[in-house]
């Protein structure tokens, strides 16, 4: 009798401590990168190569060659900031520059302007309102009918 009461005081304390462990390592990760992102800048965004190769639509285009760096942020939390440029009536790119001096309009190239893809409903936002956002970073090397770079499941974290 004393052995099973030994032996179920022992299991009782075992599932106790168990309890306080913590679930899973790897959710609590999930949170620390997402509190902590990496911070993005322009100037790093420009620091991109090109290359020529033949296209079987377009004949010979310039590749983005992008840096190891942001290589490494490839699927990772980031935080960014620039103007809000307006696509078409549903979709929004995150620039460097101001709309009038935007890749489409000014003398900026391809990797000054990110493409944009919300968490949740795309909100309504104004040209040139000036964000903060954080998401997760993608970048585009081989399709030339896409942005080079993007932000996905983005959240507006400050807005002017």
């Amino acid at each position: 009798m004393l052995k099973k009461t030994i032996i179920a005081l022992y299991l009782g304390v075992s599932v106790l401590l168990m309890s306080f462990a913590p679930a899973s390592t790897e959710i609590k990760n999930e949170r620390i990168e997402f509190q902590n992102p990496t911070e993005v800048t322009w100037k790093l965004l420009g620091q991109i190569d090109f290359i020529k190769k033949k296209n079987p639509h377009y004949g010979e285009v310039m590749y983005p060659m992008v840096n190891g760096t942001l290589k490494a942020l490839q699927g990772k939390k980031i935080k960014a900031s620039g103007f809000i440029v307006p696509i078409d009536s549903k979709t929004y790119a995150l620039s460097k520059n101001v709309f009038a001096q935007c890749f489409f309009c000014g003398n900026a190239g391809p990797e000054t302007i990110m493409g944009i893809k919300f968490k949740g409903n795309t909100p309504k936002l104004k040209t040139d309102t000036y964000v903060t956002m954080e998401g997760t970073f993608r970048y585009n090397a081989d399709d030339i009918d896409d942005w080079i770079y993007h932000i996905e499941n983005a959240v507006i974290t400050h807005q002017k």
